[in-house]
């Protein structure tokens, strides 16, 4: 599977992208997951975000990165990391999650990055150096950890 891999500033998104993005989060964490939250967060206006597209240009996978100080004052984070049920299986999750790292790294800088991650994926972050930080939360619902990558 090859994809299109885009990573702008929300002012840079166009309409439709902007579009694709908040559907797929909504066609996931909100109708998949059960799971009902104020997706708009006054958050997304101060974010990056990584978008990949399949090549039928169908959004299959979304993040948002998130500079210091929007959601913990002392790191910067990634956030909003969602695969379509079209691209799950097949690596998608791993190249966004490794592509959001690169970029957090090129537009905030070397810095440990926290991310707010449900408990079943421990493991899977775990792959990319992110170790629990936190004991387990109730969040909208679901079981979440806090995990942070250092340097």
């Amino acid at each position: 599977m090859t994809f299109t891999k885009i990573c702008k500033a929300f002012q840079e998104l166009t309409p439709n992208e902007l579009y694709d993005m908040l559907r797929l989060r909504s066609e996931v964490f909100v109708v998949e997951q059960n799971c009902v939250f104020p997706d708009m967060d006054d958050k997304d206006q101060l974010c990056h975000h990584v978008l990949f597209y399949n090549d039928d240009k169908v959004l299959v996978a979304t993040s948002r990165l998130v500079p210091v100080g929007v959601s913990y004052p002392d790191m910067m984070s990634i956030g909003r990391i969602v695969t379509s049920q079209l691209a799950r299986g097949a690596g998608v999750g791993q190249e966004l999650v490794e592509l959001s790292i690169q970029e957090c790294y090129r537009l905030f800088g070397k810095g440990p990055i926290r991310i707010g991650a449900q408990l079943y994926a421990k493991k899977f972050y775990e792959r990319f150096g992110f170790e629990q930080s936190s004991e387990v939360y109730d969040e909208d619902g679901i079981d979440h950890i806090k995990m942070v990558k250092q340097v």
